[in-house]
């Protein structure tokens, strides 16, 4: 069984060196959403598998603002959604729900990054969902899948139903809900869900002019930016290039994640 998290301030000193990269991580990408306004006050949320055969995740203490996440203060859960030890934090239902379901069945979803943003469910609540109508969309298109809304989801039942519409791909449009990606780290989860999002804000903004006037790309040129963005490199530019990057950013400004 996994050691006892007692206390915040010593968590640090209780989790493997593995684990805390990935809390450090994980903290840092609650504070880049809420430092892009993806945030939803405290509803929706970001895990992290830990290395290991117990599947323990990582998730938000249900309590605090995505502002006010730190490395320290995340909660360590299990596969049924119980606390692993006896420090503080709330977890949500709806949140372990559609989270285990793919941390369990997905072994490459090592972080899973789920949001509701206004533009995301603005595409959500569009019949033809996520148009390849510019650059970042074609970078996100290919490999979004879509699930319908069944309510909030706090029945155990959908795990099922969510993990076989996302298939093998890594980002989900939850209809009339929100957007959802994976990744092999939180870095590439993030880099998808960054695209994903920008990809919706265009669409949003590109559809308020008229269908009617809108220019649609080659049947060519979209599928080259597949075959582009499926190169080895794109994992390699998340987890090397953009998310060093966004961590140097938010070092200069918000380094409180780190605790």
């Amino acid at each position: 069984m996994a050691e006892q998290l007692t206390s915040t301030s010593s968590v640090k000193d209780q989790v493997s060196p593995e684990e805390w990269s990935l809390r450090v991580d994980l903290a840092a990408a609650y504070r880049l959403v809420a430092l892009y306004g993806w945030d939803d006050l405290i509803f929706t949320h970001l895990s992290a598998r830990i290395p290991g055969p117990e599947h323990h995740f990582l998730i938000n203490d249900y309590t605090l603002m995505f502002e006010e996440m730190t490395a320290s203060s995340l909660v360590r859960i299990d596969l049924d959604g119980a606390k692993v030890g006896d420090g503080p934090g709330a977890v949500n239902r709806a949140g372990f729900v559609i989270h285990s379901a793919i941390h369990a069945a997905r072994e490459d979803a090592t972080a899973v990054i789920h949001l509701h943003t206004p533009q995301g469910q603005a595409v959500s609540a569009m019949k033809e969902g996520l148009l390849p109508f510019t650059q970042t969309a074609m970078i996100a298109h290919h490999d979004v899948a879509y699930h319908d809304h069944e309510g909030i989801a706090d029945e155990l039942g959908e795990r099922e139903r969510i993990v076989a519409d996302l298939g093998d791909r890594n980002a989900l449009i939850l209809r009339n809900h929100g957007t959802l990606t994976v990744g092999n780290s939180v870095a590439e989860a993030f880099l998808r869900m960054y695209f994903l999002e920008r990809a919706c804000e265009a669409q949003v903004l590109m559809l308020g002019a008229g269908r009617d006037g809108l220019n649609p790309p080659s049947a060519h040129a979209v599928e080259t930016v597949r075959a582009q963005v499926r190169s080895p490199q794109s994992r390699v530019i998340a987890e090397k290039v953009a998310w060093p990057a966004l961590l140097r950013k938010l070092d200069r400004i918000d380094p409180g994640y780190r605790d």
